[in-house]
């Protein structure tokens, strides 16, 4: 099985190198087309072709994810170069690294929806569902977007109402008693007016012991044309999900595979953390004339996150693990998490002429509104007294569980900021285009700590101000290549308070990069080489477990390259490769056990993927076959230490039919050599193990 497994590997990979590419081109529009859905633009983003752009951009179609039978955002980001996942706190929410960078550890990782930011919250994992396409926008894009990080932006465009009838369901089937159906109907109302719903209800059990999830999806959204050149769109996000909290496995001093990465550490009595979203997107375009548009938008969106966990816990003095080698204590904590997001918006995009040179210009201006309401109880083992164990050996679940009664958080943050951003691309020649952008950014914070002991404490507030400029150029030489080269400066407020009880100075960061593209009928590809530096980075405070210290500065470089190629014999080959090299540079607080050249946390030197495809008609059917490799290098699985994650490779297949005509069957296989590895960590004591061998089925029905 090995020597197959080798032989398989390698000669995949030989197929791969000589291919120079993009990631996978998601438009229906051929390449440099704008991109468009009945008409509507985007704020933030522009029409400007994607070989013009002075940064990395990839794009995953939905159509590929449903292919793969890929429902979640987490698993579609593996197929994206450059994209490493991070602690999930519990897998509760999505968390990724863009180029060894992550956001804010104490929220999901920021990315955005249709522009507006939808990692705002405790919305869980992000579903797939209503996907039209997951856009990753490499590079500094603080000049446009603003609060961000520099390594780059997720943007996921949904799937919008058109003016046609259509539809489709969907029923899926797989490994661990997992079962999901999903529906998609359009219907235009009138000439002028068409709705669209969107939704999936997921239930399944899990290679983890005892857990079982449930989840619901809708997403409905209304297009309606006002007149000539208006257009208004709403959209509405409802979620409700059930998901058991989940640490994952131990490392017992440091040592991985002990014990079966089947084998849950928490309590089932601790039942499911509840998670709900009700969201709103609403948008107004005008077209102004024939080169100009307006864009008006607002969005509205509640969040709940609430129930019971049994942690690990991390505490040196208070873990019997580290004394016996078998016997994990355990915190037992109450959260009750609720966020409030508003945001209102607008931007006038255009051309304008000055001789022979032509001018894309953007200006626009955003106003948001963040309110936290944190409220979060625990208990805290002893060894001398009630540890709250578990043996992670011949594990007991039938365990009185202690009341969490001591506070550990109850506070409401609001975040208010306003920015105002302009950008302009500018064509000196059809062959050579430059580009100029800054963001002014007004942030206010404030906070009502309810267990402050000090006056300082009780009602912290920071304000700032801060203005990111952005500055880029690409040379055409042929029609085929472009080179580009950016730079940008950036800035991300940090959310929560430290163990002063006062809140975190914002996190700055500056990145540079420059690359080339390669655009043709057959190939579309991106080689970029990058460095970026951040400050006031938060991590895990080692004498305040289940608090963050902002730690002092980073720095992440490296080279990344994407690939969409059309091979011969009809073969159509997706890969991506990143080499990153991302560790703290200084300024590091001296009480943590970091020191200078250390690397970040999660974050592989090595990680790719690579996807073949091909297409060929069996009895006046047509059948597609596929494989995929996946590696994922050696990481640091804990900050201030020597433990480190192995290095794993996953290998997939996958296969679809279309049975009769509207009918279409989709079977894949996922971790093919059952290889057992760790997705991701946040401590030696909180390690995620990542999914054996498992296989799904779905039937898709068109109409």
């Amino acid at each position: 099985m090995r020597a197959f497994r080798s032989i398989l590997i390698a000669g995949v990979a030989a197929v791969a190198v000589p291919a120079l590419a993009q990631a996978q081109q998601a438009e229906t529009n051929a390449p440099g087309e704008d991109i468009v859905v009945t008409g509507l633009k985007r704020q933030y983003f522009g029409d400007t072709p994607v070989k013009e752009i002075p940064q990395a951009v990839q794009f995953l179609d939905g159509d590929l994810l449903k292919d793969l039978n890929v429902t979640r955002l987490d698993t579609a980001l593996e197929l994206a170069s450059g994209v490493s996942k991070q602690n999930n706190f519990g897998g509760l929410w999505d968390s990724f690294a863009i180029r060894g960078f992550a956001g804010d550890e104490n929220f999901p990782s920021g990315f955005l929806v249709n522009g507006f930011n939808g990692g705002r919250g405790y919305g869980g994992p992000r579903d797939a569902s209503n996907v039209e396409r997951i856009e990753v926008l490499k590079g500094p894009n603080s000049a446009l977007f603003g609060r961000g990080e520099p390594g780059g932006t997720i943007n996921i465009v949904t799937k919008k109402p058109t003016f046609k009838t259509f539809g489709s369901f969907a029923i899926q089937g797989g490994s661990f008693n997992t079962f999901r159906v999903e529906g998609d109907y359009n219907l235009p109302v009138s000439d002028a007016f068409a709705i669209r719903v969107n939704g999936a209800v997921e239930d399944a059990d899990s290679f983890r012991d005892t857990i079982h999830t449930r989840r619901y999806f809708l997403t409905p959204s209304m297009l309606l044309k006002l007149g000539e050149g208006t257009i208004a769109t709403y959209e509405m996000e409802y979620v409700n999900q059930e998901v058991p909290f989940d640490r994952g496995v131990v490392a017992v001093n440091g040592t991985l595979g002990l014990i079966p990465n089947s084998r849950f550490l928490g309590n089932p009595a601790d039942g499911p953390i509840t998670v709900k979203v009700l969201g709103h997107q609403l948008q107004l375009q005008q077209d102004l004339s024939s080169d100009w548009t307006l864009l008006l938008g607002a969005g509205y969106k509640d969040t709940i996150f609430r129930g019971f966990s049994s942690d690990p816990e991390l505490a040196a003095a208070r873990q019997q693990l580290f004394v016996d080698g078998r016997t994990l204590s355990r915190q037992r904590r109450f959260r009750d998490y609720s966020t409030t997001h508003k945001t209102v918006r607008g931007e006038v995009s255009g051309k304008v002429a000055t001789g022979s040179v032509i001018h894309n210009i953007r200006i626009g201006a955003d106003w948001d509104q963040f309110d936290i309401n944190s409220v979060q109880q625990r208990f805290r083992p002893t060894l001398a007294g009630n540890r709250y164990a578990i043996d992670i050996f011949n594990p007991n679940y039938n365990v009185v569980a202690p009341v969490p009664t001591a506070a550990l958080q109850d506070n409401t943050e609001t975040q208010k900021a306003w920015g105002i951003y302009a950008q302009d691309q500018i064509e000196l020649t059809q062959a050579i285009k430059v580009r100029f952008g800054g963001r002014y950014d007004d942030f206010d914070q404030s906070i009502v700590n309810r267990l402050a002991t000090t006056a300082t404490g009780r009602n912290p507030r920071k304000s700032y101000t801060r203005f990111s400029p952005m500055a880029g150029v690409v040379v055409e030489p042929t029609d085929a290549l472009s080179i580009y080269a950016s730079y940008g400066r950036g800035f991300r407020p940090n959310s929560g308070l430290g163990s002063n009880d006062q809140p975190f100075n914002p996190e700055l960061s500056k990145a540079y990069e420059v690359g080339g593209k390669v655009v043709t009928s057959r190939i579309t590809s991106t080689l970029s080489l990058f460095t970026m530096q951040k400050t006031n980075i938060l991590t895990n405070d080692p004498f305040n477990p289940g608090l963050s210290r902002a730690v002092g500065s980073a720095e992440s470089k490296g080279i990344e390259f994407d690939a969409d190629v059309k091979l011969p014999m009809g073969i159509q080959m997706l890969a991506a490769y990143s080499y990153i090299d991302a560790n703290w540079t200084d300024g590091l607080d001296p009480s943590l056990a970091i020191k200078r050249g250390d690397p970040l946390i999660n974050v592989p030197k090595h990680q790719g993927n690579l996807l073949l495809f091909k297409s060929f008609p069996v009895a006046d059917r047509e059948v597609t076959l596929g494989a995929g490799v996946n590696h994922v290098g050696r990481r640091l699985g804990e900050t201030g230490t020597q433990f480190f994650l192995p290095a794993y490779t996953l290998v997939r297949l996958t296969g679809s039919i279309e049975v009769s005509p509207g009918v279409k069957l989709n079977a894949d296989v996922s971790n093919l050599f059952n290889e057992q590895y760790y997705a991701s960590s946040y401590a030696a004591l909180w390690v995620q193990p990542g999914a054996p061998r498992a296989f799904n089925v779905r039937a898709t029905f068109n109409f």
